[in-house]
């Protein structure tokens, strides 16, 4: 008996260790998805526009201060980067941590009652969440997949990626539901009373509760982004009072030496085109996706649970984008999403109650897609001392390209409503909203034909005799 009981002892020894198993033992690979569940576990997103008016901003306000927003990430995500290539990314990542703190300190402290005061509030914390999203940007990526480079483990770096995005969503799932909930007071109400505790919550009470929650989730993104390590070459070469040796002007050459690096590259250009072809379309459907299900006759008490249902879409696409990485070219990849881009906003522009979700699912989709795709060929092909500013660069681009597509549809919008209103007489200001914005998503399957199609020719110009588009893997 005693020596079955070794032998089985030595055969379950002898079993070879998951490749899951074998990643999640690298602390920094813990570490970056573990991040990632933190920084993005935001419990106030379902609640997200009527939290602002609830504090007593305005529809102005609330527009110019996101705003803010995006400027703040477009101005710090190149330098951002850089200093992280330079300075350390581990430094950067402590930063957000700290940065994320204040950000939701800010808004669960403020006092109730002066809007000039509650206004500076949110302009304040518009301006540290964009620069502690900039910070990020790339930095955390970086740290994960110096790591594996460091275990001989890269190429299994989409897997990575499939766990941190199926964790991500479980976490963004949790988020989604327990956000709405504790911002309702009458649900608050009924739980207490439930559990036999006597106090009386109201709408001013409750209204900080998503935000006291995301506060706890900034404090452990900044123990987790303290217990991250730079990879050993790093740290032979920083020095906590030299700062790596490196200024904020070597960080800066360090930016135009990258931004070059990528106009030399023709892969690494077609990347970052490709994704932004794609990325700009879809964000801008996304945006306006809680007026679309308003048109499809979908109640808006379903809008979170939408939010959650799309998020569990994270536990099953990464599997899917993984098998792509292995079989299908780049080239063919982006073409795919392409298509499917193409007819899910054709399919949108019917406006089919109920099953008009599905293309908006479609487009969820492709967007998880896109982010694996794009993380996994930008990785490959980039030197790790400039990883972090590539990765940035393609956040940069996203964003300025972003802000076009909105700059042109909010023009668009405003010259088919002074064109409607002037050639109907007596028409109700709904029925403008509404006509306008049906109007407004039928040119998005056309703007996207025209972008993709001037792309293709760019790509094939610039991609002639080469073959990095046509490898798998």
């Amino acid at each position: 008996m005693k020596n079955r009981s070794s032998a089985e002892q030595t055969g379950r020894s002898a079993q070879p260790i998951s490749p899951s198993r074998k990643l999640m033992s690298i602390p920094n690979v813990r570490m970056f998805i573990a991040f990632r569940i933190f920084f993005n576990a935001r419990f106030y997103y379902p609640v997200f526009t009527i939290l602002f008016l609830d504090f007593g901003l305005t529809l102005e306000q609330f527009a110019v201060l996101n705003a803010v927003w995006a400027a703040t990430i477009v101005l710090l995500e190149v330098p951002s980067g850089a200093l992280a290539d330079s300075l350390g990314r581990r430094n950067l990542l402590v930063l957000t941590g700290l940065l994320m703190i204040v950000e939701m300190a800010v808004l669960s402290f403020v006092p109730l009652g002066n809007m000039t005061i509650i206004f500076y509030a949110f302009l304040a914390n518009r301006i540290l969440s964009g620069t502690a999203e900039a910070a990020a940007s790339g930095a955390d990526e970086a740290l994960a997949y110096d790591a594996l480079v460091e275990a001989g483990l890269e190429r299994d770096w989409p897997r990575v990626l499939e766990m941190q995005m199926r964790y991500q969503s479980m976490g963004y799932i949790v988020a989604m539901a327990i956000g709405a909930a504790v911002y309702d007071p009458a649900l608050v109400q009924q739980a207490a009373d439930l559990i036999g505790l006597k106090v009386v919550f109201t709408q001013q009470m409750t209204i900080r509760f998503p935000l006291y929650l995301c506060l706890l989730m900034a404090c452990f993104t900044f123990l987790t982004a303290y217990r991250m390590s730079e990879s050993g070459r790093r740290q032979d070469d920083c020095s906590p009072l030299e700062i790596c040796g490196r200024s904020f002007k070597s960080a800066m050459r360090l930016t135009i030496q990258a931004g070059r690096w990528i106009l030399q590259t023709p892969f690494a250009l077609v990347l970052i085109m490709a994704g932004l072809m794609i990325d700009n379309v879809v964000r801008m459907i996304t945006t306006l996706s809680s007026q679309y299900y308003r048109l499809i006759h979908l109640p808006e008490a379903t809008y979170g649970l939408i939010g959650s249902a799309m998020a569990l879409m994270g536990l099953f696409i990464p599997r899917i984008g993984v098998w792509f990485l292995g079989h299908v070219t780049p080239a063919m990849n982006f073409l795919i999403l392409a298509g499917l881009t193409v007819m899910a906003l054709f399919a949108m522009t019917r406006f089919v109650p109920y099953a008009g979700l599905i293309p908006v699912v479609v487009l969820f989709g492709i967007m998880m897609l896109l982010n694996l795709f794009l993380s996994h060929y930008l990785n490959r092909i980039t030197d790790s001392r400039q990883r972090a500013t590539v990765l940035s660069f393609k956040g940069l681009s996203f964003n300025m390209a972003y802000g076009i597509a909105g700059l042109l549809y909010s023009s668009a919008v405003a010259l088919e409503r002074y064109r409607l209103q002037g050639s109907l007489s007596v028409i109700s200001s709904n029925s403008v909203d509404k006509t306008v914005f049906i109007t407004s998503i039928g040119w998005f399957p056309w703007y996207f034909i025209i972008l993709i199609f001037c792309f293709i020719c760019f790509a094939a110009k610039i991609l002639s005799g080469r073959r990095d588009h046509l490898e798998t893997g």
